[in-house]
């Protein structure tokens, strides 16, 4: 399995637009995936401007379709990318799972 994380910080002000894309997105991209494990997406109450997204592929294929997709290039490489300050991917190994 992949784990995906990623901390976005947003322009100033783009909290709900961001937040209306990924809502958008969540069932055309990774909701229709076979490999996406799962897709979840945070907000801080305490950090305006701000989304960190938590996702889990079966494996690298998976991951490379996923951000391949005609969705994820329409929404997320798209209109979001023109949302955030700045990209960060950061890769975890599961440790322990409930």
């Amino acid at each position: 399995m992949l784990a995906k994380v990623f901390p976005i910080p947003l322009k100033d002000g783009m909290q709900a637009k961001a937040e209306e894309v990924v809502r958008e997105f969540a069932p055309k991209g990774p909701g229709a995936e076979d490999g996406t494990l799962s897709f979840r997406v945070y907000r801080d109450p305490a950090r305006p401007d701000y989304l960190l997204f938590v996702e889990h592929f079966a494996d690298q294929a998976a991951y490379d379709a996923h951000t391949g997709s005609p969705a994820y290039q329409e929404l997320i490489a798209g209109r979001f990318a023109d949302l955030i300050v700045e990209f960060a991917e950061i890769d975890h190994e599961l440790i322990v799972a409930i």
